[in-house]
Order: structure tokens, then C-alpha cells, then sequence
């Protein structure tokens, strides 16, 4: 099923990002328009509490919550994890 786009263009583009790295979006909710879960599920990975991330439907400033969507994205252990061991297998 396709998901609806988000109504900002700079969130939508950050949700994008966050699909192309395996992320599961979720859209309803009870005061968000939807949320973003991670996809690993280890014991590393800090996805208990923080992967898991609301998506605003009208953010005070759309460019900084985009900013905070890809924060959470690329702050991920399990994935920095990963990331840097495919860079190092290249070298």
C-alpha cells in the first residue's frame, strides 16, 4: 500500500531518506501524522526508545524537524554500525 506524502516538502523528502534506509512508516496516530521505526531489532541498537520517531503534520519550522527526521535516521547505532562496516570491507 502507498503511503500518503507528507503535506511539507522538506518532511516529505526526510521521509524518503528515512524509506531508503529500510525505515518503516506508520501514517495515523493519535496527535502525530505518523511515525518512523527502525528497522533493526538487536540488543546494540538504542531502537527501544529513541528509533522510534513522531512525524509533526504541521511542524513550527518543516526544515528543522526534516533535520531532526535524518538526524534520528543517520544516528542509529545498529545502522553507523553497519555503514562503517561496509566501509571498511571496501578498503
Amino acid at each position: 500500500m502507498i503511503r500518503p506524502t507528507h503535506p511539507k516538502k522538506e518532511v516529505e523528502e526526510a521521509l524518503r531518506h528515512a524509506e531508503g534506509h529500510g525505515w518503516r512508516i506508520e501514517v495515523g496516530g493519535d496527535h502525530a501524522w505518523g511515525r518512523v521505526y527502525c528497522p533493526y531489532k538487536d540488543a546494540v541498537c538504542r531502537c527501544g526508545e529513541f528509533c522510534i520517531t513522531s512525524i509533526w503534520s504541521t511542524p513550527k519550522n518543516p526544515g528543522n524537524h526534516a533535520r531532526a527526521l535524518r538526524r534520528v535516521v543517520g544516528n542509529c547505532s545498529t545502522h553507523r554500525n553497519r555503514r562503517d562496516a561496509d566501509y571498511d570491507a571496501k578498503e
